[in-house]
């Protein structure tokens, strides 16, 4: 039962923080120190989730931030 194809969104977030983030960033730069390593992680991140668009078939080319304030707008979740 745990195998990739159970849970395909994060197998696919997985592959593009390797491709994208990981092994650019460990060629570009020796870190001293996981820290260093998580500051540059945490901006990349904030990158992908605010400004990365997404051309998954469930987000047609928008960011995750754009698409949960599209969700929490359409079922009004601040009533």
């Amino acid at each position: 039962m745990r195998h990739p194809k159970t849970n395909g969104f994060v197998e696919r977030f997985n592959r593009t923080m390797l491709d994208e983030f990981f092994i650019i960033k460990l060629r570009e730069k020796v870190y001293e120190s996981v820290d260093a390593l998580q500051e540059d992680f945490d901006k990349w991140l904030k990158f992908y989730n605010e400004q990365y668009p997404h051309m998954g078939y469930r987000n047609h080319g928008k960011t995750p931030l754009e698409r949960i304030n599209a969700f929490t707008k359409s079922v009004n979740l601040d009533a």
